[in-house]
């Protein structure tokens, strides 16, 4: 047992002794983890890979070897953030508990000024720390992107490393842009189940009929896969590079009221032809209504939560122009489908990235044997925002199309013309200036 801590004099880096000295051998790819010293780190790992064994006992060994080092712990949940920390701490007493200064359930103090804290997926309760020299995200996938903007200033003035590892969840999220678009400021381990030995493939064959092959490959094979089941599965063709220079109309925007849950607001410009132009969000959590209020814009007819009654009064009464939006769901995700397949709704890009990551969440209840109406009631926030909006503008209109825009006809009338040109092109006799074709009348 180690009274003190271990010696970094050694042929090989000290994580992995401390590692064998637990009994464990390390897999190949979890030598490469705790023998990388890039500040970046992203591990895509299938499920039960040991990915949460092998960065427990990393943050461990770097709390036990550099002196004065503040390691984070954060999940998407307080309760997974402190299983991490369990792992941990399970191995720092088979160490023998070494330099103890003070142990809790959530933090551990070392003698040499060192300490190990795990934290609640809370925005408002982690911006306190400072100076951090590992930061460790796990389940990096389904934590909240405002989170991991707000975590990642704590490694500013220490140049502290940043370890995220998760199973892959869809084609959204921090996690998933900094693996697909992260560059060379990210280091990079992938652990698919066929490299993990302990998992059979008689045991991968079963799970493969049970999932279905989308979930099997985003739970075993490191795929992010877009999500089945998707209420809105074509969300990302309404993305536009820009809104015309010269967009007119009226200024709109819907509004989902939360504190807990993210407060959303998407806002644009209905446009002359009813096309509506998404250009910007507000988000985030934990926030009174008056802080909300400082970042909606001033000008714009807002439809609201329905059930925000106190919330609608207040913003009247602070100079907002208020409806209640219109809340029935099913009719509500059909209005936002008819504006989709019709080309009536855009989003800017850049502008709602909120939104978009919820479109590529946002599903039926699979327990409903993929046949129910209902949507989970989650990822729905800003999607909701946008549903009391398009429902209530279109209030109405549903069971009859919209009329079409002007420049829909001059897309048309210019197809219909060229589509002329060219049967002209293929076929001279059938040209207007023909004589054949033409009855003189005397």
């Amino acid at each position: 047992m180690l009274q003190s801590p271990p010696s970094a004099d050694s042929s090989r880096p000290p994580a992995v002794n401390v590692m064998r000295t637990l009994g464990l051998e390390p897999d190949s790819w979890q030598t490469d983890v705790l023998e990388s010293t890039h500040p970046r780190l992203l591990l895509n790992c299938c499920r039960q890979a040991g990915k949460s064994t092998v960065v427990a006992l990393l943050a461990l060994v770097e709390a036990l070897f550099v002196p004065f080092t503040q390691v984070l712990l954060l999940s998407r949940s307080h309760r997974q953030s402190t299983e991490l920390f369990r792992t941990l701490l399970d191995f720092y007493l088979r160490l023998g508990s070494p330099v103890l200064e003070r142990r809790t359930a959530h933090e551990l103090h070392l003698t040499h000024f060192s300490r190990i804290v795990c934290l609640p997926c809370k925005e408002e309760t982690i911006r306190g720390y400072a100076s951090v020299g590992l930061l460790i995200i796990d389940e990096a996938a389904r934590v909240p992107d405002d989170l991991y903007r707000a975590v990642r200033p704590m490694l500013a003035v220490s140049g502290g490393r940043l370890i995220c590892l998760s199973t892959p969840y869809g084609q959204r999220g921090f996690f998933h842009d900094a693996w697909a678009h992260g560059g060379d400021d990210w280091a990079r381990i992938e652990v698919p189940a066929d490299r993990i030995d302990r998992i059979t493939p008689a045991f991968l064959a079963e799970e493969r009929r049970a999932l279905g092959e989308s979930w099997f490959r985003q739970e075993y094979c490191c795929s992010f896969e877009a999500m089945e089941g998707l209420v809105y599965p074509d969300f990302a063709r309404c993305v536009v590079p820009a809104v015309p220079a010269s967009l007119a109309g009226k200024p709109v925007g819907g509004i989902d009221f939360g504190f807990r849950n993210p407060f959303a607001a998407v806002w644009g410009t209905l446009d002359r032809d009813g096309v509506l132009w998404l250009t910007g969000e507000h988000y985030s959590r934990g926030k009174p209504l008056s802080y909300h209020a400082e970042q909606l814009p001033r000008g714009v007819t807002w439809y609201c939560d329905p059930a925000g009654a106190s919330e609608r009064c207040e913003l009247r009464c602070a100079g907002f122009a208020v409806r209640q939006g219109a809340n029935a769901v099913r009719p509500g995700i059909a209005a936002v489908t008819a504006r989709l397949e019709t080309g009536t709704l855009h989003v800017e890009a850049g502008r709602c990235p909120n939104l978009l990551a919820e479109a590529q969440l946002y599903r039926y209840d699979e327990r409903e044997g993929g046949k129910g109406e209902a949507p989970l009631n989650e990822h729905n926030h800003a999607l909701d925002a946008l549903r009391y909006l398009v429902t209530t503008l279109d209030e109405r209109h549903l069971a009859r199309p919209r009329r079409r825009s002007s420049s829909d006809t001059l897309a048309e009338s210019s197809d219909a013309s060229a589509a002329a040109a060219r049967r002209s092109a293929r076929d001279p006799w059938l040209d207007l200036g023909n004589d054949a074709l033409w009855t003189r009348l005397t």
